[in-house]
């Protein structure tokens, strides 16, 4: 099968090689060259995916069995019209227009499902801002309707805070839309990833629950499996797959919950194999998430998925600009037990951008806690040089 793949960063870079695997060929799709699945893939194109007329000619030029989004800024509308052409969008043209914009996901899963959810409002000026914090309260989280890696995202605590939040927001958005959602503050106590993988011929199944920390919006850690009680892991399946089945299509889902005293919150929902899930290159399941989600795709029956291993990842971060960036330090990663790494292979660095991961494994008999101490004590033995 061909598979063109829209988005070519470091989750698309795993899943090309899932492919590659199974003899299936990729074209691997950026905004910029030499991106990292460009790296894997049998053949690229550099294109503005917001360039609906661009994403047409390719699409035309190489035919392919299947669209695979890996990004949100893609003019997702045209989906629609591909699927008419009878080219399989993954999960679906629905799930992939509904998701690459937090309002459509939002109103899905609050108003149409009636999931739990924060209190939210929508804005697209600063004074809309100023009401949408007056409507929900402080503190409250304000998030661009279209952005990725937390980009964009910040905290209202006070008045002070509201217009440097607008700013934040409009600079952190990808796309041509300037909107932003704005959510009271759950105190949730823990929050999930829950891998959820829909299937066109079998049942919907899910991995063992991901927990996670973030800084700067962004994930630092991820480990599997969280904590979560029998009832509250039941009440997320449930959620995920109610969601799931109302956007349609077949592929791994990444659905994030929080867990707070009073059960569990839907919070946000990506269409494809999502960052904290990178724990499973660890090999803490019988499938990576990448696996998983290219199996569904492909139709290919997966019967199970188990957990072989506790595991946990921690994230290897730039701390300047480079246009040419290079490692020290993969030695000493490379010599400690149960322990893995990737370089993503990212042409370019600056501050904070997540350019590699640790990878920590042991018995499932083995404390979460201590596999988290170990893979974040990994990545700090990796420098990112300018």
């Amino acid at each position: 099968m061909k598979i063109l793949l829209l988005g070519s960063g470091e989750l698309g870079k795993e899943f090309t090689i899932a492919a590659q695997r199974i003899g299936q060929i990729v074209i691997a799709v950026d905004s910029y060259e030499n991106a990292p699945a460009m790296q894997v893939a049998h053949d690229f194109e550099v294109i503005n995916m917001l360039d609906g007329d661009a994403l047409d000619k390719i699409v035309a030029k190489h035919q392919p069995d299947f669209i695979v989004p890996e990004i949100e800024a893609i003019r997702t509308e045209r989906f629609y019209d591909y699927e008419k052409q009878e080219i399989t969008v993954v999960p679906s043209a629905k799930a992939a227009n509904f998701t690459m914009n937090r309002k459509a996901i939002r109103d899905l899963a609050s108003k149409e499902l009636g999931l739990k959810t924060a209190k939210y409002r929508y804005a697209t000026t600063a004074e809309e801002l100023q009401k949408g914090v007056e409507a929900v309260g402080m503190p409250c989280v304000v998030k661009p309707l279209m952005s990725s890696s937390g980009k964009g995202q910040s905290t209202i605590k006070t008045e002070a805070d509201i217009e440097k939040a607008w700013n934040y927001a409009v600079e952190g958005s990808r796309g041509d839309v300037i909107e932003v959602i704005v959510e009271a503050f759950v105190k949730f106590n823990s929050e999930i990833t829950l891998l959820t993988v829909v299937q066109n011929n079998n049942p919907t199944l899910f991995c063992a629950p991901i927990g996670h920390r973030q800084e700067r919006g962004d994930y630092q850690e991820s480990w599997q499996p969280a904590r979560i009680s029998d009832k509250d892991l039941y009440e997320a399946q449930d959620m995920a797959e109610k969601v799931t089945e109302a956007l349609g299509g077949a592929g791994l889902f990444g659905v994030e919950f929080f867990l707070a005293d009073d059960g569990v919150y839907f919070s946000e929902l990506s269409p494809r194999p999502h960052d904290t899930g990178m724990v499973t290159l660890a090999g803490t399941q019988n499938f990576n998430e990448f696996e998983l989600h290219l199996r569904a795709i492909l139709s290919l029956p997966i019967l199970e998925i188990t957990l072989e291993k506790v595991g946990a990842s921690a994230v290897i971060l730039a701390s300047e600009n480079s246009t040419n960036p290079t490692y020290s330090g993969i030695e000493n990663i490379a010599s400690l037990p149960k322990t893995d790494f990737r370089i993503f292979g990212k042409p370019t660095s600056r501050p904070y951008r997540r350019m590699g991961v640790a990878l920590v494994n042991d018995t499932l008999e083995t404390p979460i806690e201590e596999v988290v101490e170990k893979a974040k004590k990994a990545a700090r033995l990796v420098t990112v040089n300018s």
